[in-house]
């Protein structure tokens, strides 16, 4: 089954913990062990898994994304102006993949999943799928 779930970000750069809904439904969904996959269809946002607890590093990920990818560069050519966002979203990647294990994400102690948006505010989407196993 296929989950589509809708969000709204509210900066042009921002990580949003989607932790507790994609929790939510790997519950729902009853399945004990397989893969979910959390994919996002946008070419300037991603998808990635790290620390949830301090929120210094979500401050520090998005800065340094910023110095490497400068919003404006004078060699930048694509015409939408945000050349940064792509190469950001590249960085992060579209996906990622988590094992399911007893009916439980295997995610380390101070792991989350971020929504990642860097071409804000906009409204997204991403996808959650299951695969059994």
């Amino acid at each position: 089954m296929l989950n589509t779930i809708q969000l709204s970000t509210s900066k042009r750069d921002e990580l949003r913990d989607i932790s507790r809904e994609v929790v939510s439904y790997v519950k729902k969904s009853g399945v004990q062990n397989g893969i979910l996959v959390v994919y996002c269809p946008h070419t300037t946002a991603g998808i990635a898994i790290n620390e949830n607890a301090d929120p210094d590093v979500k401050h520090d990920v998005l800065m340094r994304l910023d110095e490497i990818y400068p919003w404006k560069h004078p060699k930048y050519r694509h015409a939408e102006g945000n050349t940064a966002s792509h190469l950001k979203s590249i960085t992060a990647g579209p996906s990622q993949s988590i094992i399911i294990h007893n009916g439980e994400l295997l995610l380390g102690r101070w792991q989350g999943i971020y929504f990642c948006e860097f071409d804000g505010p906009r409204h997204r989407e991403y996808y959650l799928k299951i695969v059994e196993g």
